[in-house]
């Protein structure tokens, strides 16, 4: 059996026991980069945002940005962490042509916020508690793009070409302690506190958080240990996953993998790996020892963070209301279930739903609309629902159209399909598709009779009772009216034309 062969999860479960450890790169929403006065603009031209202090050059000295400091407090306070009296920078030392210093301006033995924990919920409703070991600040690399190769990666590649906009970039990195006790689990688990730690970073305002952007990025280390023991095994770790699905599909991979290994007698090495988004799986990086020297030494052109308690303390207090709380507190206003919160979240839809109600609809009809013609279009389109072509406010208007009688569902779905294919608002559609419900009584009665005489032995059971029989009329009128017709109206017209009452 080689390294590459896999066992099936189930196996792989009934012989070991996962422990992870998950590293989270969040990259700032900062103007400017960590220690100099570069922009962070993205889409600019390579290397216009550069400056003698990113590249290191001889002479230049850098300055730590307040607003970079004050956002890894703030992460630090929403993860429970606590956060240091007093703090230094150190200096990372490699070589690697992306950090053009040489060395990564980071934190070592003395990071800004440490033991804390994230509580995060799994589909089942379940909480899982993950263990944080530290959140750090530092700074981003630069880009390497290798040409010429058939994977984009430098083996094969002719050249390399390098553009250090975004070295310098601040970053905080979120490292948990080992994650132990999932179980079969472990890889919802994993995706599951990535997706928290995700609107968490999103709800503090200090990053868009976006994974596909890079703007958050996790690298997934894990290792199995025989279940019954308690000594650590072997681990790998595969680096800058960017998505929540990868990060779930990283770890079941790896899991299967280490487990070929150990049942064959093999052993795991420790290494990097890179993740395949095509197929799920992951190949070998470089060796990564322990005792790999980084070199560190405290940052002697930076002074040491000693950030006040009043300042933390104005920090504490000026946190908004972090994600678990707010969908509780929404759920509860919502009155829907735990599960069908949970379909919501899932579905990216919370914050869609949230601004559909402040933009007028109530909550019913914009959970409706997100979560039923919406979500189906979004998936059916391959897209997230916030990337379709239309605003909470658009859906808020159409849920108007509806609640006042303009337009039925089906008109409806005809209204959002117009907004979605740019036709224009809600409005703008429904004028030149001529979708508003026929509510002209004297058109309406016409139809009706017109139904009642076409149909003049379901008309006959009608009126010998079998008031169920209508709906064969109600049919026919939204048939003759294209679905522009109340349904509740026309029913109440053929009973009367009939001489039927309900019940």
């Amino acid at each position: 059996m080689t390294v590459t062969d896999l066992v099936s999860y189930e196996d792989a479960l009934a012989a070991y026991d996962p422990v992870m450890g998950l590293e989270v790169h969040v990259e700032l929403g900062t103007k400017t980069k960590m220690f100099c006065g570069c922009a962070t603009t993205l889409g600019a031209d390579a290397n216009a945002q550069t400056c003698p202090t990113c590249l290191g050059l001889p002479g230049s000295l850098p300055v730590v940005n307040a607003i970079g400091v004050e956002s890894a407090i703030k992460i630090g306070l929403a993860l429970n962490c606590s956060i240091a009296e007093w703090c230094r920078f150190a200096r990372k030392n490699y070589f690697y042509p992306d950090m053009p210093k040489n060395f990564q301006t980071s934190q070592y033995d003395e990071p800004i916020a440490f033991d804390g924990y994230l509580d995060v919920q799994l589909e089942d409703g379940e909480v899982f508690r993950v263990q944080i070991e530290r959140a750090h600040m530092e700074e981003d690399t630069g880009k390497s793009t290798h040409v010429g190769g058939a994977t984009g990666r430098i083996h094969g590649a002719s050249h390399s070409l390098l553009d250090y906009n975004r070295a310098g970039i601040p970053l905080i990195e979120i490292v948990t302690k080992p994650i132990e006790g999932a179980g079969e689990r472990a890889p919802e688990v994993a995706k599951a506190y990535v997706a928290e730690l995700r609107e968490l970073i999103k709800a503090l305002g200090v990053s868009e958080a976006r994974m596909e952007m890079g703007q958050m990025r996790c690298d997934v280390n894990l290792s199995l240990r025989p279940n019954g023991t308690e000594k650590l095994g072997t681990r790998s770790e595969t680096k800058n996953v960017n998505s929540l699905r990868s990060v779930e599909r990283a770890a079941r991979f790896e899991i299967q993998r280490h487990a070929a290994v150990l049942s064959s007698g093999g052993t795991i090495v420790q290494e990097t790996r890179h993740f395949h988004e095509e197929d799920g799986s992951t190949t070998a990086g470089r060796i990564k020892d322990n005792a790999e020297d980084y070199r560190y030494f405290p940052e002697p052109d930076l002074v040491p963070v000693a950030p006040s308690r009043e300042w933390v303390e104005e920090l504490r207090a000026a946190l908004p209301e972090l994600p678990r709380l707010r969908r509780n507190r929404l759920r509860e206003e919502w009155g829907v279930s735990e599960h069908d919160m949970q379909s919501i979240l899932n579905a990216g839809a919370v914050d869609l739903i949230v601004a559909t109600t402040e933009a007028g609809a109530d909550s019913a009809s914009a959970r409706k609309w997100w979560m039923g013609e919406l979500a189906r279009r979004a998936n059916e389109d391959g897209v997230d629902l916030a990337a379709l072509r239309i605003t909470p406010v658009q859906v808020a208007r159409v849920a108007a159209l509806v609640a006042d009688g303009s337009l039925n569902d089906k008109l409806a779905r005809q209204a959002i399909e117009g907004v979605l294919a740019g036709e224009g608002d809600p409005d703008t559609v429904v004028e030149k598709r001529g979708l508003k419900v026929v509510s002209d009584e004297g058109a309406l009665g016409t139809a009706v009779d017109e139904a009642i005489a076409g149909n003049a032995a379901i008309a006959d059971k009608i009126r010998g009772g079998k008031v169920a029989a209508a709906g064969a009329l109600v049919g026919a009128v939204m048939k003759a009216t294209r679905g522009q017709a109340d349904a509740a109206r026309v029913r109440e017209l053929i009973l009367e034309r009939l001489g039927v009452t309900e019940g």
